[in-house]
């Protein structure tokens, strides 16, 4: 019997991919299928479907699906779910009762039996931006969110950008793209991560969630659970980001650098999913903790402005929400419905030079003109622009490996620094 969490929704994993003599059959029957041509995004989200990752989803969302996880968090059948995952189009053609392949860049990814199609107005999208992206930072106070969003918050543009349809139903994935080749070792299917952690005999683990190089304040909070957890899962997205975040592959290095020379290797996990960036700032901190309880991760590791993006968000929202969410009340705990994955909430950190060492605002009676701030975001402007990164920001080992990066970018693209990330809000 596993000792790890069990995966969300009570069905166990929910793997839509199909493998073999299946796989084969699928994929010639799709070469006469209509071809819709998806999003990157979508293309993340099927892969997580297919390898379990998005249990227990077997397809895309219905419009009482999409209502339910904006409004309250939950699926229609009463499964706690805090993001959209939607599929869009503006194909007039496409009807209720067909079989559709989803197709990015020529490559077939999935079928789709379609079973509900549902107009998303402009007035669907913006409710679906204030419900899921508006936040408590200073950018989503009243009417100053849409004057600012639709300029500088990726994942409304997101959702405004999209068809005016929404189609719904069950998929058969049939790729899990290159993945798999671009990151050997790294990229880990749910059920691989729960073997290597039953082999070490993890039963209480957590994880760490990246999309910026890693930092001292990352390294300090990976420790922090390796402390008292059996061990820690470094996890990485490895889909798309915004313009000017450091690519996946240039992290991958950073972290096994770090692994390998500052970290006891049998306590860590180093690992990539497949999913794109969605910003959304603290129902993206409950995603991330959803979809971690497949690959048998029963703490979520949540610091300042988690999956924030610009001053959306309050420093410490992503923790709070989890405070305030149904996923015990409303959810259905006794089958499985309700978020087991919980959150291990961590203080604002930094390095002190008082403290002469790695501290948070528990621990540290400093002030901010002691402290080094440590921010993905202010390490990649300070990086772009050439600037000189201080003393105990990053280890030298990393920084060597990014500053290469850099130099032998051909574009480069202007990081704005918002204030959580400057240490302005500090005290």
């Amino acid at each position: 019997m596993s000792k790890l969490v069990p995966p969300h929704g009570g069905k166990g994993l929910v793997c839509c991919l199909l493998e073999g003599a299946e796989r084969d059959a699928e994929l010639k029957k799709a070469a006469g299928l209509k071809q819709l041509e998806i999003s990157a995004r979508a293309k993340g989200d099927l892969i997580m479907m297919g390898i379990g990752g998005f249990s227990p989803l077997d397809g895309f969302m219905t419009k009482a699906d999409w209502k339910g996880v904006c409004e309250k968090f939950l699926m229609a059948d009463g499964t706690f779910w805090p993001v959209p995952v939607t599929l869009d189009t503006d194909d007039d053609s496409i009807k209720e009762g067909d079989e559709i392949a989803l197709v990015n860049k020529g490559e077939v990814y999935a079928t789709m039996k379609v079973t509900e199609k549902y107009e998303m107005t402009d007035a669907d999208k913006k409710w679906e931006c204030e419900m899921v992206y508006k936040g408590e930072g200073e950018d989503s106070v009243d009417d100053k969110f849409w004057e600012v969003a639709l300029e500088d918050h990726p994942g409304v543009q997101m959702v405004m950008a999209q068809g005016k349809f929404n189609l719904a139903g069950p998929v058969k994935v049939l790729s899990e793209g290159d993945y798999a080749e671009r990151f050997p070792g790294v990229y880990l299917t749910p059920t691989q991560i729960r073997d290597e952690m039953e082999k070490r005999g993890w039963a209480n683990v957590a994880a760490l969630q990246l999309r910026n190089p890693m930092h001292r304040s990352h390294e300090f909070l990976a420790k922090i659970a390796i402390e008292v957890c059996d061990g820690c899962v470094i996890h990485s997205l490895i889909g798309n980001l915004k313009p000017g975040d450091i690519p996946g592959d240039v992290r991958i290095k950073c972290i096994q650098t770090l692994i390998d020379n500052y970290f006891v290797a049998d306590n860590v996990i180093n690992a990539g999913y497949p999913l794109d960036m969605r910003y959304a700032g603290p129902r993206e901190g409950l995603l991330h903790a959803t979809f971690r309880q497949n690959y048998g991760i029963n703490n979520m590791l949540i610091g300042r402005d988690h999956a924030g993006v610009g001053d959306f968000y309050g420093l410490f929202e992503a923790q709070d929400i989890f405070d305030r969410i149904p996923y015990v009340k409303d959810a259905c705990p006794e089958q499985g419905k309700a978020l087991i994955c919980k959150p291990m909430k961590i203080d604002w950190t930094f390095y002190c030079y008082k403290c002469d060492g790695m501290a948070s605002m528990r621990t540290c009676p400093h002030t901010k003109e002691d402290r080094v701030i440590l921010s993905g975001t202010k390490l990649r402007k300070g990086l772009s622009e050439g600037a000189e990164i201080p003393d105990h920001f990053g280890r030298d080992e990393v920084l060597v490996i990014l500053r290469d990066y850099y130099e032998n970018l051909t574009e480069k693209v202007e990081v704005k620094m918002q204030k959580a990330a400057s240490g302005a809000t500090m005290k």
